[in-house]
């Protein structure tokens, strides 16, 4: 046996064995060499004591059922270790094959959370009973993390669902499902209401199913949908790249279009080859740069951040228990929904009653759908319903602990609805300001307990975007930030905090890629083709049609404030191309955006029409380009410049707090890593940055010349950590 054991062994008077995993060294299971070993040594034993053995149950002593690969190693995978990670692969999945072909049933009893390694560790049994707890999940996620399932989970799905279900509910997407949607999948086969049952139904379908084998073992097999050289298939077979490439909006993320060459290529012929394919497509990704990034951001980054490594310390756990939500507006109505969702009771104020009930709709709606989904059930979405009082009386407030105001962006507008219920609330309740770029510390002038006051910027739609951009003034305290910390763990948000400046750090940096489409479009490229190099660079919504999304008016006022701070501040500040183009666009075609109905695009009944062809007429000139790859950097530049200019001003903390909120607030694109991994994960590293920001310049102002923190550390060979 191994010198540290992650496998315990207990066989019952019946014959079953019942194999726990537990990790002695980590907090959950993973597959790292310890595992390996002790995997290896029990499936050793199994085999010399089979005659003796009726069958197997696999499951956990942790308190999820097994979480995934080893990522601390396969983050500094290189590929000139390419045969060596090839070899780990081929050992994994020999064990797995060994395990599933023992002659014995196999039940693998997951008591929580299997995800990637977990659910692969799990699809190479005979049979999957899931534990219906509410927060576990399983699916196969890796390609989130720019990687593809490398222990069989690619050909066993294939053969479970066919290519179709396979590719489209498990691989492509990397969902994560409840037990009960993972039973409505094919991933699981049934549930069980708790642990001992969990046990007790494992040992009875092994009495029920004596000679248990997968179906791909069995006789006359056949993968549903069939496979590609079947007629039906066939027919269908140049759908998938092209479903693919309509899915990343033109851009062309490795990890996909591996896990779609690994499938199809896999399905035609027998699993062991079709594990070696898969494997060598792993490889190629676990090698390569993207893979890097994706792991650094949503792997460590993010775990740096949820484990509280913003938070300051010396601070008890806070709940909050009653929020007043003043504003029942698209933003305030959202805030009301997910605060109630996460336990709080909601007072939710507007100037008048019929406004207040119009916002606590939006979270009936909301409910609803997701009971029609069956995320949740109809009792528990009445409970949630039922904490949302809407309001128009100011007394209403009286008692609660946290305050969020979610109206107009106007600065002192702000400070009078928080300077009304500052005197009603609890004499430490934490005072939030849902603002996007308004400083907290000028409308800390406007409350008498300025150390209880923070910026609590949500983004739209509140429901489902997962970022919270918490912000901290001059004299916010430490206590107060620890409390708006634990708030946003509670709303299930990933809390990243800055400091405090105008813009912050998601609005001013997101401003930096719709500056530089619009001065593109500007100097005379084709509106088109800046849209499709802001798509095939990664970014989830194009450039122009972001802008009308957030809409011109909204940008100029915006601008306005930043102009007037200026000249208060006697810093200089002229307008650039973009911004004589929004004026144009405003003052001069009265296209304001998609509210109205007309921006840069077009619109019909609410949806995009196509670009508007005035912008062609009056900006574009023909013939005029630029490199396709210069078009996309500028935007990817001009973010992660500013992102550097925002950490040597102080107002990003840390490079987790940007990368993470880059990824989740903003929109920069996931293959990066971030705004700062770009930077780090850019060939030659921060060297070749600084190289390539010299040639933007050169070629399209000085705006992108890197600056100087930047360049010394180039110069040292350092990356940001």
């Amino acid at each position: 046996m191994p010198a540290t054991n992650t496998f315990h062994w207990e066989r019952g008077d019946d014959g079953v064995v019942v194999v726990t995993m537990d990790d002695p060294d980590q907090s959950a299971n993973t597959m790292n060499q310890t595992y390996v070993e002790s995997m290896g040594a029990t499936l050793d034993r199994i085999e010399a004591e089979r005659e003796r053995i009726t069958g197997v149950v696999l499951t956990s002593a942790k308190d999820s059922f097994f979480a995934g690969g080893d990522v601390n190693r396969m983050i500094r995978a290189t590929p000139e270790q390419a045969e060596d990670l090839t070899q780990l692969c081929a050992t994994l999945k020999s064990q797995l094959r060994r395990m599933e072909t023992l002659g014995k049933p196999v039940v693998a009893a997951i008591n929580g959370t299997a995800l990637g390694g977990g659910l692969e560790i799990a699809l190479a049994c005979h049979h999957r009973i899931a534990l219906d707890t509410a927060g576990a999940r399983i699916g196969l996620p890796e390609v989130t993390l720019g990687l593809l399932p490398g222990a069989g989970g690619v050909t066993r799905t294939v053969r479970l669902l066919g290519l179709q279900d396979a590719l489209t509910k498990v691989l492509l997407r990397g969902q994560r499902y409840r037990p009960s949607e993972a039973v409505s999948v094919g991933l699981v086969h049934e549930l069980a209401e708790s642990e001992d049952a969990l046990l007790a139904r494992a040992r009875e379908w092994i009495g029920e199913h004596p000679d248990a084998a997968q179906p791909w073992d069995t006789p006359g097999y056949s993968i549903p949908g069939g496979t590609p050289s079947h007629p039906a298939m066939r027919a269908n077979l140049p759908a998938f790249p092209a479903n693919l490439r309509k899915e990343t909006k033109g851009a062309n993320p490795p990890a996909p279009r591996n896990i779609l060459a690994a499938a199809v290529e896999g399905a035609q012929v027998d699993i062991d080859t079709a594990f070696a394919v898969e494997s060598s497509y792993l490889v190629e990704l676990m090698g390569g740069q993207v893979s890097t990034n994706m792991m650094n951001a949503f792997f460590f980054d993010t775990r740096h951040i949820e484990s509280g490594g913003s938070r300051p310390e010396g601070h008890a756990p806070h709940t909050a228990r009653k929020v007043a939500v003043l504003g029942a507006g698209m933003m305030g109505a959202g805030i009301a929904h997910v605060c109630a969702r996460g336990g709080m009771d909601v007072v939710l104020r507007d100037v008048s009653l019929e406004a207040a009930e119009r916002g606590k709709r939006h979270s009936a709606t909301a409910l609803e759908r997701a009971v029609e989904r069956g995320g949740i059930s109809a009792d528990r979405a009445e409970r949630t319903l039922a904490r949302i009082t809407p309001t128009d009386t100011l007394t209403s407030v009286a008692g609660c602990d946290l305050v969020i105001e979610a109206v107009f962006e106007d600065s002192e507008l702000k400070r009078r609805v928080l300077r009304e219920v500052e005197p009603l609330v609890t004499p430490d309740a934490v005072l939030g300001s849902n603002t996007s770029t308004l400083p907290i510390d000028g409308l800390a002038r406007g409350v008498r307990r300025p150390d209880d006051l923070i910026g609590l910027h949500f983004f739209s739609p509140v429901d489902k975007m997962p970022l919270l951009e918490i912000i901290v003034g001059e004299r916010t305290s430490d206590a107060t930030l620890a409390k708006a910390f634990d708030i946003a763990r509670q709303i299930n948000k990933t809390p990243i905090v800055v400091n405090d400046r105008r813009g912050f750090f998601t609005s001013r940096v997101i401003g930096r890629f719709i500056d530089e489409a619009q001065t593109m479009v500007a100097e005379g490229l084709h509106p088109a083709s800046v849209e499709q190099a802001g798509l095939q660079a990664g970014y989830p919504t194009a450039p122009l049609a972001l802008a009308d999304e957030l809409n011109l008016k909204l940008t100029r006022e915006i601008r306005r404030e930043f102009q007037e701070a200026a000249a208060r501040e006697g810093t200089g500040w002229a307008p650039g191309p973009a911004d004589l183009l929004v004026d144009r666009m405003l003052d001069e075609f009265d296209r304001p955006g998609r509210l109205e109905g007309r921006g840069f695009y077009d619109y019909a009944d609410g949806k995009r029409d196509g670009i508007w062809a005035g912008i062609r007429e009056h900006y574009t000139v023909d013939g005029h380009t630029i490199p396709f790859e210069d078009m996309k950097e500028r935007m990817l530049f001009a973010e992660s410049l500013d992102s550097v200019r925002c950490l040597d001003e102080g107002v990003l903390r840390s490079v987790p707090d940007a990368n993470v909120g880059s990824l989740l607030g903003i929109g920069f694109p996931a293959w990066t890593g971030g705004v700062i991994q770009y930077i780090n994960g850019y060939p030659e590293g921060p060297a070749g940055f600084v190289g390539r920001a010299r040639e933007l310049a050169d070629r399209y102002g000085p705006r992108f010349l890197p600056p100087d923190s930047l360049v010394s550390k180039a110069r040292r060979g350092e990356t940001y950590a």
